[in-house]
């Protein structure tokens, strides 16, 4: 296989993953599937990573985000 081709599919998968991670979240549902709301959220989020508050945002969602995957391992 053509090292493009295997790029191209890393990069597929990577996107795959992170499109798991949106539905996994409830997100999809909780919009209706509306994606331009989806998308609004995800750049609130992107503009308070840039803030001031974007290192205590880390941590805060960092951590929400490793108790759920726990969580989700134990049941």
């Amino acid at each position: 296989m053509r090292s493009w081709q295997v790029e191209r599919r890393k990069r597929t998968r990577h996107l795959i993953e992170l499109g798991g991670l949106v539905v996994k979240s409830g997100i999809v549902e909780l919009t209706n599937d509306n994606r331009a709301l989806i998308y609004g959220g995800l750049l609130w989020m992107a503009a308070k990573l840039q803030s001031d508050q974007g290192e205590h945002a880390r941590e805060v969602w960092a951590g929400k985000g490793k108790s759920a995957f726990e969580a989700d391992r134990e049941g």
